[in-house]
């Protein structure tokens, strides 16, 4: 009886100490929320002065490439002594509280998973506003990342079926199955998933490496790339061409592919004279084995719509680029 006893307490401080490790060795509950929504944790008082404004100036400003202004981020506020239990579980946060130190720490998952949050304390208001204003650029590039890695994973649950794209461009991406092959020649790929008012598209072709050049002429020449691509692959009832709107300059961003020096393009499309537009963006490709560019794009016709997760969903197939 008393080898019992011992055995029964031994498996008691086992199982004890299993519920004090480390919260790394925990379980994480899934995390939940939509796609760019942000968590602002924070207390009322900061929300309603300057915190909350650097906050909203940094956080809710214009995504780039769309038509119409839209914020980064769809931003909820609640105050500290409210997050707990099920508010934990949001997978983008920003914690900002006054504390003794002036501090900041973007963490992956540390109460759900997956999940990334930014821990800001500073010793006075004003200490919170310079701390946000000299990071919010590498916080919202994690949350962003995080996003990508969401969004793709939501992607992988249903996947369109796309065998000929690796034999015709050397290329795999992994698209909804919502998609359609709209197009398809050699030289061209069009796949469309319609929406209830319009559609989401992608396209894909490829230009000789000389098409473009890694100087300051490279988003012009980006520029007549597509709009002779849009003019000759994708017509437009009673003679409209589809093209770069005129009126906006895109934004380029150097970037990368599957390991690939990339150029990143955002702008708006727009069919001449035809009242017709949205946003898109394109990624030129440098495959120097293969001598070219190869051109893989994401566009929105989606009239009277919110665009922003539309072109971030886009965004997101095209990053899961894989070349051979």
């Amino acid at each position: 009886m008393k080898a019992v006893y011992i055995a029964i307490v031994s498996l008691i401080v086992l199982v004890s100490c299993g519920d004090n490790s480390d919260s790394k060795t925990k379980y994480k509950q899934e995390s939940l929320g939509n796609i760019n929504t942000l968590q602002i944790v924070t207390t009322n008082e900061l929300w309603n002065d300057s915190v909350g404004e650097v906050i909203r100036e940094r956080f809710a400003a214009p995504t780039p490439g769309l038509p119409q202004d839209e914020p980064l981020f769809s931003m909820n506020q609640m105050p500290p002594d409210a997050y707990s239990g099920f508010a934990r579980k949001y997978r983008l946060f920003i914690k900002a509280t006054i504390a003794d130190k002036d501090t900041i720490a973007i963490r992956k998952n540390p109460y759900a998973k997956p999940q990334v949050g930014a821990f800001i304390t500073a010793k006075t208001p004003e200490g919170l506003v310079k701390i946000i204003r000299e990071n919010s650029d590498r916080i919202i590039k994690a949350f962003k990342n995080s996003e990508i890695v969401e969004r793709q994973r939501r992607t992988k649950i249903s996947k369109m079926r796309l065998d000929s794209l690796p034999t015709d461009f050397g290329l795999s991406l992994e698209i909804p199955s919502a998609y359609r092959m709209y197009k398809s020649t050699k030289e061209f790929y069009w796949m469309q998933k319609d929406l209830e008012a319009g559609s989401t598209n992608i396209i894909v072709y490829e230009v000789p490496l000389s098409a473009i050049k890694q100087d300051s002429t490279a988003i012009a020449s980006i520029i007549q790339i597509r709009d002779l691509v849009g003019e000759r692959e994708m017509p437009v009832e009673d003679d409209g061409i589809f093209m770069t709107e005129e009126a906006y300059a895109p934004y380029i961003f150097d970037s990368e592919i599957d390991g690939h020096f990339a150029y990143e393009t955002k702008g708006t499309w727009e069919v001449k004279d035809k009242w017709m537009a949205g946003p898109f963006v394109n990624y030129a490709i440098k495959d120097e084995a293969n001598d070219r560019w190869l051109m893989i794009e994401g566009f929105t016709h989606a009239p009277s719509v919110r665009k922003r997760d539309l072109q971030f969903e886009l965004e997101s197939i095209l990053k899961s680029a894989k070349l051979k």
